[in-house]
């Protein structure tokens, strides 16, 4: 088997310390190896980001913006390949792995904003003959440790912006998917990045560790489960770096009485379904309002997954391809089981899918489940797989407030023609990324995406104008040149 190795200053490395072997998901076959950095690897990366960072510092931000419009269109270019090794990984189907890598593109078209995004404020004559400005100015050596859910669109949410900032990077990816991740960096040096700008580390904890604890990292970014989330954001900032840290969701859908039931099925089975349900935006609870409304959505939500299509990554023809590992393959089955002992109504069974010719993959069919509540284990954790839950609510204020009484709060969406309503919604439920008829609310690149609640640690939200914050320092100059042979006199009083 083939080792995927590591980035550091330019070169790409294989450690062969300790390896762990990389799964076709469509098939449950291992393919490759990827190596786990050792506590030296990854020292050595970051102080090839540290040797970096002083020019790399001082160039103008035009110059790290022409890099950027030129990864711009290697990524276009190499499109194909790159969503091959998501899906030959991930197991994701190739049009979502292309609008994964889409998603990620539109990052690096922010960042090639840089000059515009960097120039901070000037005022003149805040004073006599006082001038006042500010700049944002990079922060050193930071790093991401992203999920392997997004191998692309992630990392791309954090490294443009950090570099065009003025930073060096280094990413800790998931070594589920490493492929797709490292390639794309390669890419970078391609684009002309100078080495050790960009660094890849791949690993497990044992890395991860290190890049919380070394006091070179001036800031970590994560996007993971709730629990390491946490873990990561008070290891950080013991450490004395800055971090945001995106952890887990249950992204609820109000589905109203005037609701355009047909138009908010098709949204429903590809936010729930799309990339089997592995993403932090994924609708898995819908909440009727009204017996009716959740009589016939039930309906026409049995016929829509009729349809459905479960496969190999390999075909386009497939909806939605496998999870990623068999140890999460039996989680989710796990969840459904406890749902069914618990009293909820399996509507769709997805537990057992025949895909003919990968029986051994790792695929969970859809599964829709009714008369779900708030006690049961299903309902409570995040399953991450191709799973949607239909819970019953007399109005919408009893549908917002199980929204709002549960601890995670990073996407939501309702389905309705009443503006009211949608105002209401919008103005009073209590999570980060609102959908008014929109089920999947990830904002584009020049807004920015976080969660509340649970969902979120760290004042700031990832990419666009937040991004920017994150990865720079404000330094605010108040300057003066008194006139030539004027002796000023003492003042004691703070000036204003």
């Amino acid at each position: 088997m083939t080792t995927v190795g590591h980035l550091i200053n330019g070169e790409t490395i294989t450690d062969n310390a300790r390896t762990q072997d990389v799964y076709n998901p469509s098939t449950g076959k291992a393919t490759k190896k990827v190596a786990l950095a050792s506590v030296e690897t990854v020292e050595k990366a970051i102080a090839a980001a540290q040797a970096a960072f002083p020019e790399w510092r001082n160039t103008p931000p035009i110059k790290r913006a022409r890099v950027m419009f030129r990864f711009k269109e290697l990524l276009e270019q190499n499109a194909d390949h790159i969503c091959k090794l998501i899906g030959e990984e991930h197991g994701k189907i190739s049009h979502d792995a292309a609008g994964e890598l889409q998603r990620g593109i539109e990052n690096v078209e922010f960042a090639c904003g840089a000059p515009e995004l960097l120039k901070g404020e000037h005022s003149k004559n805040v004073g006599p003959n006082i001038d006042s400005w500010s700049e944002f100015q990079p922060l050193g050596v930071v790093a991401g440790i992203t999920p392997f859910n997004f191998p692309a669109m992630v990392p791309m949410w954090m490294f443009p912006l950090a570099i065009v900032c003025g930073n060096t990077f280094i990413l800790k990816p998931s070594e589920r998917d490493p492929s797709s991740t490292l390639y794309i960096a390669q890419l970078l040096k391609e684009a002309g990045l100078p080495d050790g700008v960009m660094n890849v580390v791949n690993g497990d904890k044992e890395s991860v560790d290190v890049l919380l604890s070394d006091e070179r990292i001036k800031a970590v970014s994560f996007v993971g489960s709730t629990p390491i989330a946490e873990h990561i954001y008070a290891t950080a900032n013991a450490n004395g770096k800055r971090c945001q840290a995106l952890g887990g969701a249950k992204n609820h859908a109000i589905v109203m009485p005037d609701a355009d039931i047909d138009n908010a099925v098709n949204q429903l089975l590809g936010a729930a379904f799309g990339s089997s349900g592995e993403r932090c935006m994924a609708l898995s609870v819908v909440v009727a309002v009204g017996d009716e409304a959740a009589d016939t959505l039930i309906a026409k939500m049995q016929e829509g997954m009729k349809g459905l299509s479960v496969g190999a990554f390999s075909d386009p023809s497939n909806d939605f391809g496998p999870v990623i590992t068999q140890q999460h393959k039996e989680k989710v089955i796990g969840y459904i089981n406890s749902a069914e002992e618990q009293g909820a109504k399996i509507v769709v069974d997805g537990r057992k899918p025949n895909v003919e010719g990968y029986e051994d993959g790792f695929f969970v069919g859809a599964t829709l489940i009714d008369n779900v509540t708030q006690e049961m284990e299903s309902y409570k954790a995040e399953i991450f797989g191709p799973v949607l839950q239909v819970m019953r609510a007399k109005t919408m204020e009893e549908a917002m407030k199980l929204i709002n009484d549960h601890e995670y709060g990073n996407g939501t969406c309702i389905f309705t023609r009443d503006g009211e309503a949608a105002r209401f919604f919008s103005d009073n439920i209590q999570v980060g990324m609102v959908g008014i008829n929109v089920p999947l609310p990830v904002p584009v690149a020049y807004h920015s995406f976080g969660g509340w609640k649970r969902s979120l640690f760290g004042d700031l939200h990832a990419y666009g104008p937040d991004g920017v914050r994150f990865y720079t320092k404000r330094k605010t100059i108040t300057q003066r040149w008194p006139s030539s042979g004027v002796r000023e006199g003492i003042s004691f009083a703070f000036p204003s």
